[in-house]
């Protein structure tokens, strides 16, 4: 048993450990009066006499008497409070559980008190800020883009009708505290082959993650109502914190370039340079009431870090939402990628990312952008894009704060650090919590 960890600050376990104590203390004091008062005319003669002095520690020094008792309970109390925790809690264990008990208690009682976050983005920026931020609070909700229409998502989307799922399926392997061979098996890709069974016409398997299956078959099963599919999956894999898609509508993507060309879908988009601006249709596309309702009750609403034009912007142009940031209570931040990407940002610096985000949104969108300022990390042999360059302020009406901070990985140059990203995230997001106990209102946009 994990003794430090049983004692950790917000467990919730040393207050009633020194209640029992205290209760024991005090049934010690008692046994004692009774054993003082039954035994005060009791002339300590004979065989009864010899047996009380030995009783009451008589032939010991009178300053160990106390010492050696109370060792000796309280070897006891801990001996039996530790067998009665593993008689009561045994039958609640997985029978090969990787984590002792107290790892699971930790997780549910420390992280339950943590902040409520809201993470806005897709692709692999949101499930690596995902995977840090999981170590701090359990109350996290990923907001997920729907847009993407290439690979085994477009796929299954042109197939089914169904939003993207390979985002969602991401971020739920990032949150998951099931057994870790379902997350590998939710990433499992079936291998290329013969792209149509003998049977027919219909599309095999090859190429598809088995998390985008089982997304699609839980949408079926639930009468293809793909928001209750998502839950399900949610609860299912144990996810910490919930996943949840922008909307229940498949969005497509277009974008206008510097050229005159206009672009349909985001598998295309991503890789088009001088994008000048992106819209989404259908016009009349929904945000998910989930969405929604996170976003009001949040303590930090983050954006960020992803891809800006086809992950980022995807979201926020759902109608309704960017508004729902803006006119929220909680902190707001935007994560800025700490490189360029081939394509759609190339040669962006910071400024650029924040004039796009703002220009295509809304004023007063974000309070604080967060971007990396080390540059010393290793970029990888063959890389084409560039870290992003610190110029600030940007163009635009009421400049968020900017916050500098050691995010990036050192091992790669164009991802950010989990757990640094996280760190730094948390950081914000106690100093506003902070902030409002002691002003003892909630900030208004």
């Amino acid at each position: 048993m994990r003794l430090s960890r049983w004692l950790a600050i917000g467990i919730g376990v040393k207050r009633w450990m020194l209640v029992l104590f205290a209760g024991l203390v005090l049934l010690a004091v008692a046994a004692a009066h009774v054993i003082r008062q039954a035994t005060r005319d009791v002339e300590p003669t004979g065989l009864g006499g010899a047996l009380l002095d030995l009783v009451t520690l008589q032939p010991l020094p009178y300053a160990l008497r106390g010492l050696v008792v109370g060792s000796f309970g309280l070897a006891l109390v801990i001996m039996g409070a530790a067998r009665v925790v593993r008689a009561v809690t045994e039958p609640l264990r997985e029978p090969e559980a990787d984590q002792p008990l107290v790892e699971l208690i930790y997780q549910k009682r420390f992280l339950a008190r943590g902040p409520r976050i809201v993470a806005i983005g897709g692709g692999t920026g949101l499930s690596a800020l995902l995977r840090g931020l999981k170590e701090h609070t359990s109350n996290l909700t990923a907001v997920v883009t729907v847009a993407d229409d290439g690979g085994s998502s477009g796929v299954l989307r042109h197939a089914f009708g169904i939003p993207a799922v390979g985002d969602l399926r991401n971020c739920i392997a990032a949150l998951a505290d099931s057994e870790p061979i379902m997350a590998e098996l939710l990433q499992y890709r079936f291998p290329a082959g013969d792209e149509t069974p003998a049977s027919g016409g219909e599309p095999g398997l090859a190429g598809h993650p088995v998390g985008n299956l089982l997304l699609a078959a839980l949408t079926a099963v639930r009468g293809g109502d793909f928001e209750e599919g998502v839950r399900q999956m949610n609860r299912v894999l144990a996810v910490r914190g919930q996943v949840v898609p922008v909307s229940p509508t498949p969005i497509v993507l277009h974008a206008h370039l510097r050229d005159g060309r206009d672009l349909i879908g985001q598998s295309v988009i991503m890789r088009a340079e001088g994008i000048e601006r992106v819209w989404i249709e259908p016009a009349d596309v929904r945000p998910s009431d989930q969405v929604i309702e996170a976003i009001a009750a949040a303590d930090l609403i983050v954006i960020g870090p992803g891809s800006l034009f086809t992950s980022l912007l995807p979201s926020l142009l759902v109608p309704g939402l960017a508004e729902a940031i803006a006119s929220a209570s909680g902190q707001r931040v935007y994560v800025c990628n700490v490189a360029t990407q081939v394509g759609e940002t190339a040669e962006f610096d910071l400024a650029d990312h924040v004039e796009a985000l703002i220009g295509h949104t809304t004023a007063g969108l974000v309070d604080i952008v967060l971007a990396n300022s080390e540059f010393a990390a290793r970029i990888p042999a063959g890389w084409p894009a560039h870290p992003v360059r610190l110029r600030w302020p940007p163009a635009v009406d009421r400049a968020p704060r900017l916050v500098l901070d050691d995010v990036v990985d050192p091992e790669n140059a164009h991802r950010h650090d989990p757990t640094r990203l996280a760190a730094a995230l948390i950081a914000l997001a106690e100093r506003e919590v902070a902030g409002r106990r002691r002003s003892g209102v909630a900030r208004t946009a």
